[in-house]
């Protein structure tokens, strides 16, 4: 076995050996939590899209920080926070194309156990492929109705936890909710001296209540899930009970001041806040954002709260870390220990939270872990046919690097795949629809947050699956639903959400974007018979203007079927009136499959036809001062192409240190 795999199995052997005697009060350790999150199946750093390496990403680099945090300390537990199982073609080919069969490990499993990992949440996009993989995978067998799934097949050689998802009929939880780790440690006596001891820590997994609605295809009926603060008090007095000294939440979740609800999509400020009354938690690991945490400099609004250090890493005092997504950091929180003669207690005054980046200094990038590769190239290797399986042509190069502008190369076509299957459907199967308008919405679901490498773009030439896998990222089904003019006018309303408040009298720059808003919530439409202004002097909710169809203004009762996604029809970034009471359409098909087939039966993609159809701009207003925005230099050719003729590059470097340029948009134009 290779050394630096050997060392990494050390941990999970120590914490099966026998127990040791207790030892004496006054006796002191230190355990490092390192957290994982969002890995989203970046096994290896090599973007599929790209068909290139991307040094950027990946687990394999993020097992050479785990290597060195063991070094650094004695006693470690290695946990990852769910979203794994979904995000990468990789993860498409094990799940979809060829699935993994009921004795083989999936290729993520089978490097993160002999990473050594003692356990691991559940995220929401590991449901994305519905519960029967999901259950496969992870070596359950779900009882949700009555029938559990097919025999316990190879999982991941780890604990997985989940606590606050269960059975509709059973009442039972889909996962064990948690586990009690005897934990092997070397500690100092009160004497000074060293001995060893084990430490009892129990782990509780949470995910985000929001499944129920992004994949309600899968889950509707058959799972429900209980709040935060309602599963930590049920489960956690209980583990207590058992022996645990330590408890470590790993919950895929953010934090949202907000008014509390059991169904709120970010629970754990309140979850970190109840810590005292459901029998405390000692480390709170956190995900789903994709943002690092602790973090001094972080604008990030969830880390600006009231009783957040976003320098010292608590939340309501509970130690708290999250460590960004794709491998890229590793989330360490070092407790300190102490021993009263009955049991271990957590010092939080002399525990440290910090992350560890797999960028140094000088830009480069620790170097990936070679066994990595070697344990999943089969896999590897066997994506990278597939998704250059060839499909079509494109005339025009397809990028997402200023769609928040207006540059629609990358999103006209997916509208049209959408809007064409809503039609024809209506056409074969619901003719009571046959006489409303269809439109679509689609939006860039990569615009540069994980980086200055987080674009799409699809060369001119060749067409395979790898290019409508980075046009269309994530495996969503298809849907349609039908609102009226209202709803319209709100979906598009709630969609400019995306940007700042701009005031046209201030001189100085203003930052259009506002980073709190996902660019894949940036709907947007691009009909030839239908256009629409959005006036960002104005505050959110009071932008939209001048929205009309064949040239008439939109009334509010005017009935229309928009082509979506199931993550959005069923109420996915809180869209006012999609709580999928409004869907009509929920088909079988995936987005990306859509797409394809679109594609194929056009053969041959032209701007003039599929990439520069542009049903919204900004309403013109003079501003004072610049409104800039950020994206890779080089770029500005594409924004002219798009014929963005307002778009300017002011400076090749912004200054912040990750790669990206400033530019700035003329609303004047």
């Amino acid at each position: 076995m290779p050394a630096r795999f050997a060392l990494a199995l050390v941990p999970a052997l120590f914490a099966q050996t026998a127990a040791c005697a207790a030892p004496a009060a006054g006796s002191t350790a230190t355990l490092a939590i390192l957290e994982t999150t969002d890995i989203h199946s970046n096994v290896v750093g090599y973007d599929y899209f790209k068909l290139a390496v991307e040094p950027s990403l990946g687990l394999d680099r993020t097992a050479t920080l785990i290597a060195q945090a063991r070094k650094d300390f004695p006693n470690t537990l290695l946990f990852d926070n769910g979203d794994t199982i979904q995000g990468t073609a990789l993860a498409d080919y094990q799940a979809l194309v060829k699935p993994v069969k009921c004795d083989e490990q999936l290729g993520i499993y089978k490097v993160m156990q002999r990473l050594g990992y003692d356990g691991a949440g559940i995220g929401n996009h590991d449901f994305n492929y519905g519960l029967g993989f999901l259950a496969q995978v992870s070596g359950q067998r779900f009882d949700v109705d009555g029938k559990p799934t097919g025999k316990t097949c190879a999982g991941p050689g780890f604990p997985v936890v989940l606590a606050n998802v269960y059975g509709t009929k059973t009442k039972q939880p889909l996962f064990a909710p948690y586990a009690i780790i005897d934990k092997r440690i070397h500690a100092v006596g009160a004497d000074g001296k060293p001995v060893e001891a084990v430490v009892k820590v129990g782990i509780i997994g949470f995910t985000t209540p929001t499944i129920l609605a992004w994949d309600k295809r899968w889950l509707e009926g058959r799972i429900t899930t209980e709040g935060l603060v309602e599963t930590a008090k049920r489960y956690i007095p209980e583990m207590r009970a058992k022996g645990a000294d330590v408890v470590v939440a790993i919950s895929h979740g953010g934090l949202d001041a907000g008014p509390y609800s059991p169904t709120m999509e970010n629970g754990n400020y309140y979850l970190a806040q109840s810590s005292g009354q459901v029998g405390g938690i000692d480390a709170l690991l956190l995900g789903h954002s994709h943002v690092l945490f602790p973090n001094a400099a972080s604008t990030v609004p969830q880390f600006n709260l009231p009783n957040v250090d976003k320098a010292r890493g608590t939340v309501f005092g509970v130690p708290t870390v999250m460590a960004n997504l794709w491998g890229k950091n590793l989330g360490v929180i070092r407790l300190a220990l102490r021993h009263d003669g009955k049991g271990w207690a957590v010092d939080k005054d002399r525990t440290a939270v910090e992350t560890r980046s797999t960028q140094q200094a000088d830009k480069s990038f620790v170097p990936a872990d070679p066994q990595v590769m070697g344990l999943v190239r089969a896999e590897h290797e066997a994506t990278i046919q597939y998704v250059k399986t060839p499909v079509g042509r494109t005339g025009f190069r397809m990028s997402t690097y200023f769609a928040d502008v207006g540059d629609r190369s990358a999103i006209q076509v997916v509208n049209q795949a959408q809007a064409d299957y809503v039609r024809r459907y209506v056409a074969a199967n619901l003719p009571q629809y046959k006489d409303l308008p269809v439109l679509s919405m689609a939006a860039a679901f990569k615009s540069g947050n994980a980086g200055v490498g987080d674009y799409t773009d699809v060369a001119e030439g060749d067409l395979a699956l790898n290019n409508a896998a980075d046009l269309y990222l994530y495996p969503n089904a298809l849907y349609a639903v039908k609102v009226d003019g209202a709803g319209l006018k709100a979906w598009l309303e709630k969609a400019a959400g995306r940007f700042n408040t701009i005031d046209p009298a201030k001189a100085e720059p203003q930052e259009l974007i506002n980073p709190a808003f996902p660019s894949y919530n940036f709907d947007t439409i691009t009909a030839p018979n239908l256009g629409y202004e959005i006036d960002v002097t104005r505050a959110p909710g009071q932008r939209i203007r001048n929205l009309r169809l064949d040239g008439k203004p939109v009334a509010d009762s005017q009935a229309f079927l928009v082509a979506t996604n199931n993550y959005r029809a069923s109420g996915g970034g809180n869209f006012p009136g999609l709580d999928g009471s409004k869907t009509v359409i929920a088909s079988p098909d995936a987005s990306r499959d859509v797409l394809i087939e679109f594609i194929r039966k056009a053969q041959r993609l032209s701007r003039d036809v599929n990439g520069a159809q542009r049903s919204w701009h900004f309403a013109k207003v003079k501003t004072a001062g610049p409104v800039v925005f950020h994206a890779p230099p080089g770029k500005i050719a594409l924004a002219r192409a798009a014929g963005l003729a307002n778009v300017s590059m002011l400076r090749e470097d912004d200054g912040q240190g990750k790669g990206f340029a400033l530019y700035a948009v003329d609303l004047a134009q």
